[in-house]
């Protein structure tokens, strides 16, 4: 299992491209790989026959290294080839093993002992009942005033003040008869508290995904395993700062609108991208990364457009998106869009970036404001276009009502390297590029 993206850790086999026994030549694609990314051609190095495949397709979870198919030169008898036993081996989960839910834990499970036959609903809180057995009381004698039903310590103390006036006589707790086991309570409370929670904890059975008491465990990709992860370090190892601004998109619409009885199309979002390159190509100072130990300017502007996939979501990269025209742009985003959602991007089409634009304003948003993705210093969150009425004033000082079309972007930037002051400018620069599209050709 060769290492296709820098942060992969494992791979899973999707689909062999060739069958043993069959002759292949160097730069001969030989199995579909699903990276943390993506899914990867794995080309053949040297010329030969596929003697065996090791890692059947459909294996999942399989460690770099890990021995997934031989080839033998030709000639050889490649259907007695032996397997080297100094090679890694297969990952052990090479593929998803069904759980089996066993009775036998929840029914191993004792009666607490606060529990008696006639108060098995009765939860108590660990300073509650060490006050009861230390003054042979009952927690039925009192009344549970914690949140979820439970029985507290001030509910145990109230009780050993009624007990020292003479109000309720002593009761020593009995024990749980052992005979008792955990697998005859109730399912479900049909008295006591308001607020009953399960003896036993819910487990996932499957083919039952609706049952009471279970729940359905969904397989996670590669893809939202590494998303998961890299979000988590991103906000707990990032200073995320925001700043908001609102642009006027009433020039780059007629724009469009032009170039469309052109036949060219374009979106609003290739405006965005451009706009955004432009800007950061006149304030370098936002073309940076954090390196661990300080910033690192980048040499080239590199937009990173984020694309929902079935998979999760993944940046393919505009490359020096400043010097590319509108149109240049809005195709490079459909080709990278379409092998993005194939899963079909090559590592080099999503590695890097310097600047990350993710637009939710497809979908109705409004406005959000997105994830950093480091090393990268800064995401900008695009919302909806809509339609804004304003008052403005024309030459001679008289004012009207007139229609804007507004759009609200959020910039997240990482304090360390890109302060509030510089965001700011930043953004003051974007929004007059964006509402000037005749700067962006």
């Amino acid at each position: 299992m060769p290492s296709l993206s820098p942060t992969m850790e494992q791979g899973n086999i999707v689909k062999w491209l060739k069958k043993e026994g069959e002759a292949v030549s160097a730069g001969d694609a030989l199995c579909e790989i699903e990276t943390d990314k993506a899914v990867v051609t794995l080309d053949a190095n040297d010329d030969g026959i596929l003697a065996k495949i090791v890692v059947e397709e459909g294996a999942k979870n399989i460690r770099l290294g890990s021995l997934i198919g031989l080839i033998v030169e030709e000639g050889e008898d490649w259907k007695h080839v032996e397997i080297p036993k100094d090679v890694g081996s297969p990952s052990p989960v090479t593929k998803p093993a069904v759980p089996c839910p066993s009775p036998e834990p929840q029914i191993a499970s004792p009666v607490k002992k606060e529990h008696t036959a006639g108060m098995l609903q009765i939860r108590l809180s660990p300073a509650a009942r060490n006050i009861l057995e230390k003054h042979a009381l009952n927690a039925s004698q009192g009344t549970a005033t914690g949140p979820r039903g439970i029985f507290t310590k001030e509910d145990a103390l109230n009780l050993v003040k009624l007990k020292q006036m003479g109000k309720i006589t002593e009761t020593r707790a009995a024990p749980a008869p052992p005979s008792i086991p955990t697998a005859s309570l109730p399912p479900q409370a049909t008295a006591g508290p308001s607020y009953p929670r399960p003896m036993i904890p819910p487990v996932s059975t499957p083919g039952q995904p609706n049952a009471v008491g279970t729940f359905t465990e969904i397989p996670a990709s590669n893809i939202r395993r590494v998303i998961a992860k890299r979000l988590t370090e991103s906000k707990s190892t990032v200073p995320h700062a925001y700043a908001t601004a609102d642009c006027d998109l009433g020039a780059v619409l007629k724009v469009r609108q032009d170039l469309v009885r052109d036949d060219i199309k374009v979106s609003v979002n290739d405006f965005i991208i451009k706009a955004a390159a432009i800007t950061l190509q006149q304030m370098p100072g936002v073309n940076v990364s954090w390196d661990g130990d300080g910033p690192k300017q980048l040499p080239s502007i590199d937009i990173s457009v984020a694309v929902a996939t079935d998979k999760g979501l993944i940046t393919p990269i505009i490359k020096d998106a400043a010097a590319k025209g509108i149109q240049e742009i809005a195709n490079s985003i459909k080709a990278l869009s379409k092998k993005a959602r194939d899963g079909k991007l090559l590592p080099e089409e999503y590695q890097g970036g310097s600047f990350s634009i993710s637009n939710l304003g497809m979908f109705g948003i409004d406005e959000f404001t997105a994830v950093i993705n480091p090393p990268q210093a800064c995401i900008l969150a695009v919302g909806r276009f809509r339609p804004v009425l304003r008052l403005t004033e024309d030459e001679e000082g008289n004012t009207k009502l007139e229609r804007h079309q507004l759009i609200t972007v959020t910039m997240s930037s990482d304090s360390r390297v890109v302060d509030d002051a510089l965001a700011t400018r930043f953004l003051e620069s974007f929004k007059a590029n964006l509402e000037n599209p005749i700067r962006l050709a």
